[in-house]
């Protein structure tokens, strides 16, 4: 067994190397700038959840249920938890790919609704206790990550201004309006359907909804749908660097000779442009209540306190 130059052991698999060997043990000794950079952004992480260890520690032990969003690939040794409004759709259908065992070829054949159909990925928490510790041990662990409030606008825009999410205007948008809304009419009370950014965050920042329940995946902070503090992610991925990262991920795992991440230029993407003109009707007491709920997101990613903020 060899050592190597971030100091993590990593037995050996007869024939083929495991991603977690391409990693941390690569056969060319010099370390590439892809290399370097992905260990900045690790030991960020772990920084992060050092100097915050009160907030980000709260929980000392994970139960299966917290790992509903680690999908796991068995034949690529890959672990990938999935945060939503961060390329997730078409991450799912990378690993539909790479564990369907042939029966997809092309990423982008799969709709995308069917990459949304738990039952076609294989999470952790499915796993037995040994199972469980033993995929975190030793499968590569992989996440992508987005500036926290680009990510939020983005599921704004689409789970309350699209009118064919009528399920989360039912669910959520209800419920805002009747907490959020002065004289809300009948209509909107029924509906759902017209949320204002404003509510959101008002919704966001009430302690009232973080007492009830926990809050929706599509808004819900990255620590807290991955729990990166209490698993050691060996891969950051981010959405500013989506493909380089994704085809990294890809290349560790030993088939970007046949599978490439999918390009497309979505015209209707959230941009910083687009995330500063919604933040510009928050008061600046909300904003900072709202920054203290994705703080740990912020700075666990290196993402800055963004420019457009009056915080308090």
């Amino acid at each position: 067994m060899r050592r190597n130059p971030f100091g993590v052991d990593i037995c050996c698999r007869k024939g083929s190397r495991s991603p977690l060997q391409e990693l941390y043990n690569p056969i060319q000794l010099e370390l590439s700038n892809t290399a370097v950079l992905h260990q900045m952004r690790r030991d960020q992480v772990t920084d992060t959840c050092r100097a915050n260890s009160a907030t980000s520690r709260k929980r000392r032990v994970l139960t299966p249920n917290d790992l509903k969003h680690l999908v796991v690939d068995e034949d690529h040794e890959l672990i990938y938890c999935y945060v939503p409004k961060v390329a997730c759709t078409n991450w799912k259908r990378l690993m539909m790919v790479l564990t369907g065992r042939g029966k997809y070829s092309d990423p982008m054949e799969i709709p995308a609704n069917e990459a949304h159909v738990s039952t076609n990925l294989k999470t952790l928490n499915q796993y037995s206790i040994p199972e469980i510790n033993h995929r975190l041990k030793s499968y590569m662990k992989f996440l992508f990550v987005r500036e926290p409030f680009e990510r939020l606008v983005s599921a704004y825009r689409n789970k309350f201004t699209q009118k064919y999410n009528t399920s989360f205007h039912k669910r959520y948008g209800t419920k805002i309006i009747k907490r959020q809304r002065k004289n809300a009419t009948q209509e909107a009370l029924r509906k759902g359907d017209d949320v204002k950014f404003e509510e959101f965050v008002a919704y966001l920042i009430d302690p009232h909804t973080q007492r009830e329940e926990p809050f929706n995946e599509h808004w819900q902070t990255v620590y807290s749908l991955c729990h990166p503090c209490h698993i050691r992610y060996d891969l950051v991925g981010k959405y500013e660097t989506l493909e380089e990262d994704s085809n990294y991920v890809l290349q560790l795992a030993g088939v970007s000779s046949y599978l490439k991440f999918p390009t497309y230029a979505k015209s209707t993407r959230t941009t910083d442009e687009m995330t500063t003109e919604f933040f510009q009707n928050i008061s600046s007491e909300h904003q900072t209540q709202l920054y203290e709920v994705y703080k740990l997101d912020f700075l666990m990613f290196n993402y800055s306190v963004p420019s457009y903020l009056k915080l308090e």
